[in-house]
């Protein structure tokens, strides 16, 4: 790979040369759009509580979009070379005149303005391996003895992106995450975070509350399937985040007639706002469209889908800024996904003090309960369980967003507001728009938690949720 610095060049200089390779061999007719993105991605890994990985990687991507004679094609590559360039542009080219007639093309989108989303860190840029090793040491730590595995992630991007109708943008941002696990015996507990700034990853508060769960979640006891009412922590709530966007809120799914999604409807609880919040990411999207907040979900109401160009003219809409490389086949995603917590002055209390063992109960499990916001949803339940966590979660009917899946890292039986006992894990089906229909929301915490998206390119947020009914189908081999 030829990197920008070999070739002494910016994103935005690749960009534009991009676009005048088109037209020098396809003629000044051709339509063009070029990505160029660089990524800088540090991991630092651990298990059996020691530090067994560390990787640094730093790439250069330039994706190339063209349409040429009412044929559209796309490609890519790593060279940022003349040579390297000329060839991407050349078999995008080739490509373009063996597709097939494109009726559907949006065209480009147009100059208009593309503003910072202002969160770069660049002590987070430039963490050296001893920053996330200080963050793996204090998370072991502090789980005092368990086994511990997990990693620390910091991660940087510098991204430029031109096209042949005269837009182009520029921006950068940075980003930290953690995961960490706690084991005891034949139970775990999980605390994962993410944020824009190394500093903000607190490796003590993170192993504190994975070891309070894991040791909590020892002894299950078998439960039979049925509806519970249930807390959701943030972990479990970010799943819910991410199929809702993958399936409901995806513009190609929403014109193929395969979402839930109806907008202007009241489809949610009250309680139910979902914001795709693009801070922290690029500020424009594939195709160079600014990111802006958009409210998908007001007070329960529906209000919007996600569109790239493409899903936009289908819809008689605009792009929304959510294209992505793989639109053409998945539709655009709102990645960065956040549910609101509820307003100051509800139900939730102040911060829990990590000397407590995260366990503001003080119930027949310490430890169940990490955090004041869940504690407060916990504490009127008569009869329910607490969740922390979901997976292997998947679409059993795209319509209705019927969803099977598992749940991991530790469920506990609440009653009374106490959790009396841990209980084995639960296989579940449940459609994720019913469970969060009007009338279903009992309470939601005030403070969300960003969940890191597995992939590195986004997150979801979300308080702790009590929702009335969830169903359980079996146990978790079933």
């Amino acid at each position: 790979m030829t990197g920008l610095r070999d070739a002494g060049a910016t994103e935005l200089d690749v960009a534009a040369r991009v676009v005048e390779l088109v037209h020098q061999l396809a003629g000044p007719a051709a339509e063009a759009e070029a990505i160029v993105v660089r990524h800088d991605l540090a991991l630092t890994r651990f298990a059996n509580s020691f530090i067994h990985q560390n990787v640094a990687g730093s790439q250069v991507t330039v994706r190339l979009r063209v349409h040429v004679d009412g044929r559209t094609a796309t490609g890519g590559g790593s060279l940022v070379d003349p040579d390297g360039l000329r060839a991407l542009v050349g078999r995008t080219l080739a490509a373009a005149r063996l597709c097939p007639p494109d009726p559907a093309w949006p065209g480009l989108t147009p100059p208009s303005a593309v503003h910072s989303n202002g969160l770069l860190d660049e002590a987070t840029a430039y963490a050296e391996p001893a920053d996330r090793a200080d963050r793996v040491r204090a998370f072991v730590d502090a789980v005092g003895g368990l086994e511990a595995a997990g990693y620390c992630r910091t991660s940087y991007r510098s991204g430029a992106f031109a096209n042949s109708a005269g837009q182009s943008a520029q921006g950068r941002t940075t980003e930290a995450a953690m995961d960490g696990i706690a084991r005891t015996g034949g139970a775990d507990g999980v605390a994962r975070l993410c944020a824009g700034r190394l500093d903000e990853v607190d490796g003590t508060l993170l192993g504190v509350r994975a070891a309070a769960k894991a040791r909590a979640a020892a002894d299950p006891v078998e439960l039979p399937p049925g509806r519970y009412e249930v807390v959701l922590e943030p972990a479990a709530v970010a799943d819910l985040l991410q199929n809702l966007a993958w399936s409901g809120f995806n513009g190609k799914r929403y014109v193929e007639r395969q979402s839930f999604a109806r907008p202007g409807t009241a489809q949610f609880d009250p309680a139910v706002t979902l914001v795709d919040d693009p801070t922290g990411t690029l500020p424009f999207d594939l195709e160079g469209t600014p990111r802006r907040a958009l409210t998908l979900v007001e007070a329960g109401t529906t209000r919007a889908v996600a569109h790239d160009r493409r899903s936009a003219v289908a819809a008689g809409t605009t792009s929304t800024g959510h294209g992505t490389p793989d639109g053409s086949t998945f539709g655009p995603v709102p990645s960065n996904l956040r549910l609101l917590g509820a307003p100051d002055g509800g139900p939730t209390g102040g911060a829990v003090d990590p000397a407590t063992d995260g366990d503001p109960t003080g119930g027949p499990v310490p430890g169940a309960v990490v955090d004041a916001d869940t504690a407060a949803l916990v504490a009127p339940m008569t009869r329910g369980l607490l969740v922390s966590d979901f997976w292997y979660t998947r679409v059993l009917d795209p319509l209705s967003l019927v969803i099977t899946g598992l749940t991991r890292n530790g469920v506990w039986l609440v009653e009374d507001g106490v959790p009396v006992r841990a209980v084995r894990n639960f296989r579940f089906t449940e459609s994720y728009p019913r469970a969060l229909g009007p009338g279903t929301v009992l309470g939601l915490g005030q403070r969300p938690v960003r969940q890191p998206d597995r992939t590195d390119g986004g997150w979801w947020e979300g308080p702790p949720l009590r929702l009335a009914s969830w169903n359980f189908t079996g146990g978790a081999s079933g």
